[in-house]
């Protein structure tokens, strides 16, 4: 009888403590979870990333669709064999490329497209910029890098992102 009143108490404890940790880890069962406040952006794009856009459509509108502000998992894989797919998807979770060209038949990836203004410039932002042309290069994405001069010449644009295409 003792130890049935032992096993009960042990139960009861584990219960306590369990509940007890559970209101800790999770803001407790009466306390509401955080709502948190969004509103709408009045341009998707910032005005240097707009004029870009315009150029790129007027460059190769005509034969590839142009994405904006794509995230590397969108645009490459992490599940590579053997290595930890959670850790790779952690590393490129939060980088972006300005704009990404892909094929019209197969929305296939074709050319990612970065837009360089002064913010590139700080060192961390470098050292980004490193790993990302490194991820991208080994991912068999090529990577145009585009200085923002204020204006761009569709023209041109075409000329490099043939350069880029053919080799």
């Amino acid at each position: 009888m003792t130890k049935l009143f032992i096993l009960a108490g042990v139960v009861i404890v584990l219960v306590v403590v369990l509940t007890v940790a559970r209101a800790i880890f999770e803001g407790g069962d009466n306390e509401e979870k955080k709502k948190y406040q969004y509103k709408r952006k009045n341009f998707f794009l910032t005005r240097a990333e707009h004029e870009c856009f315009d150029a790129l459509m007027a460059a190769v509108g005509n034969d590839y669709l142009i994405f904006a502000q794509v995230h590397l998992p969108t645009l490459i894989d992490n599940k590579v064999v053997g290595q930890n797919w959670r850790a790779a998807f952690r590393h490129i979770n939060g980088k972006s490329v300005d704009f990404v060209l892909c094929d019209k038949a197969y929305i296939s990836p074709k050319l990612a497209i970065e837009l360089d203004d002064k913010s590139h410039e700080r060192p961390e932002r470098q050292e980004r910029d490193v790993e990302v042309e490194r991820i991208l290069q080994e991912a068999g994405v090529p990577l145009l890098r585009l200085q923002n001069r204020g204006r761009f010449d569709p023209n041109e644009l075409l000329q490099q992102i043939k350069k880029l295409l053919v080799s």
